[in-house]
């Protein structure tokens, strides 16, 4: 008996109200590691903040080798534009139209009768065709709609061009067995599902979400929503492991690795609890060379490129003939270059400017009673500038300070610090990554005083982001 395929789409980057905010940085690690699931689409979040949203599209599609990836539209021609500008360069590009099919939703949300939603969907799906073959229509709340409506709504969806079809359970108070009704009633109704992928997704509300799922694939759906992080989605592992024991007996798989799924999903559940700072670094330490992040003399320029690419930096063309030339240096004298070398090279040679901040002085206290306080005092051109600021360490508490000084706040996006001498006396290396507008800006800074290097670090970046802003 031939196997049938259940394609598994990752929705944890849509659940963002289910754990803590995201820098950019572990987003794009997030994807690294759904992408090493081997599940077929990682799902984006609608473009909102057009530079910033766009980069971290770009980024994914540079960073991710296998999966397909996926981004929503609204239902407007331009938001379809602009989408597909950040997503092209995917190797498996999908645009997604989510709708209400409810005319409840509908009304509220859209302000729209059944027949203009009907237009503006085949409309939008028309358009979306314009640039690729692969275009999905989520029907949000079908399970609520009318169902006349809903198959009516299908039906057009696919007529003006939609590859995927996919009915959600936004309430999640179906059964396992109502859902398998619901599911095989509208294969039979509309024929013409049969020549494309049907889709099912809905939530845990009444903590049956898997085992709905596993009855709508019965039922004739070849595409599933779920999430790797456990929120109120269908979980990715409960499904891959059921389809894995159950492949023999349903005459279905999905392609997702069971072998490694409870470590990278471990991976990421702790990403996405504490952050990339406290569980990504270190956790798995062949993971710069199994991402492609190794590199070697015999590199060229343009794979030095792709890889500062994936760091999440934009340089210039002279600034990348700075990293280039440093990088050629570095590899001529050891075999291998990390991704922390890299971050460091970029560092220390891109986008060098002349120091708008300069003149620090600092005062900090800090104990084992007492929460850390700083003091800092520096010149922005001629100006003198001060703040006082307390904080989590003394780290945390310096960074507060400049910007308490300084009137501006920036994603801190990565932090590292390394000892680049040995003993009592070992001077200290920090790389400071600060994100602003979606571009990413890094510092470095060198001194024996951790926290000195610390506070360079983070005004040479700052000083990049305020030079550049004063010179456009």
């Amino acid at each position: 008996m031939n196997q049938k395929i259940v394609r598994i789409s990752d929705c944890t980057l849509r659940q963002k109200n289910h754990f803590p905010v995201l820098s950019f940085r572990e987003k794009l690690e997030l994807c690294r590691l759904m992408d090493k699931l081997n599940v077929d689409m990682i799902e984006m979040e609608e473009i909102r903040q057009v530079k910033i949203d766009s980069l971290l599209i770009k980024s994914v599609c540079t960073a991710v080798r296998h999966a397909g990836i996926a981004v929503p539209v609204a239902l407007n021609s331009e938001s379809v534009r602009m989408t597909w500008d950040a997503l092209k360069t995917a190797s498996h590009p999908r645009l997604q139209v989510p709708a209400p099919v409810s005319s409840v939703q509908m009304e509220y949300l859209y302000h729209m009768k059944p027949k203009a939603m009907v237009a503006a969907v085949s409309d939008t799906i028309r358009t979306c065709r314009e640039y690729t073959e692969d275009v999905e229509f989520i029907a949000e709340d079908a399970t609520r709609s009318d169902g006349a409506f809903l198959r009516e709504m299908i039906s057009a969806a696919i007529a003006a061009g939609a590859s995927t079809i996919t009915v959600c359970d936004s309430a999640g108070s179906m059964l396992p067995e109502e859902t398998g009704a619901f599911i095989s009633s509208l294969v039979k109704d509309i024929p013409d599902l049969e020549n494309i992928v049907f889709g099912f997704s809905c939530i845990d509300q009444i903590k049956l979400a898997d085992a709905c799922a596993i009855s709508a694939v019965q039922n004739g759906t070849r595409e599933i929503k779920a999430a790797s992080y456990q929120t109120d989605a269908i979980s990715l592992m409960n499904i891959a492991r059921i389809l894995d024991l159950k492949s023999s007996a349903f005459g279905i798989s999905c392609n997702v690795s069971t072998e490694r799924i409870r470590s990278l999903t471990g991976m990421i559940e702790t990403l996405c609890r504490t952050g990339l700072s406290r569980s990504i670094a270190g956790s798995y330490p062949d993971e710069d060379r199994e991402s492609g992040f190794m590199l070697s003399t015999h590199d060229s320029i343009d794979s030095v490129r792709k890889a500062v690419e994936k760091l999440g930096y934009d340089l210039t063309a002279d600034d990348m003939e700075k990293v280039w030339t440093c990088f050629s240096e570095i590899a001529e004298k050891k075999d291998l270059i990390s991704l922390r070398e890299l971050d460091a090279i970029v560092a220390a040679e891109a986008m060098q400017v002349p120091p708008v901040y300069h003149d620090i002085q600092y005062v900090i206290n800090t104990g084992n009673t007492i929460s850390a306080m700083a003091h800092m005092k520096l010149k922005y051109h001629d100006k003198e500038i001060e703040g006082i600021a307390a904080g989590d360490g003394s780290i945390d508490a310096a960074f507060n300070s400049i910007e308490k000084a300084t009137g501006r706040h920036f994603e801190l996006d990565d932090f590292q610090i390394q000892a680049i001498t040995e003993g009592r006396e070992a001077v200290g290396e920090t790389i400071v990554k600060l994100r602003h507008e979606g571009k990413l800006y890094s510092g470095r800074g060198i001194s024996t005083d951790i926290v000195g290097s610390g506070i360079l670090a983070y005004l040479n970046a700052l000083n990049k982001i305020v030079y550049e802003e004063e010179e456009a």
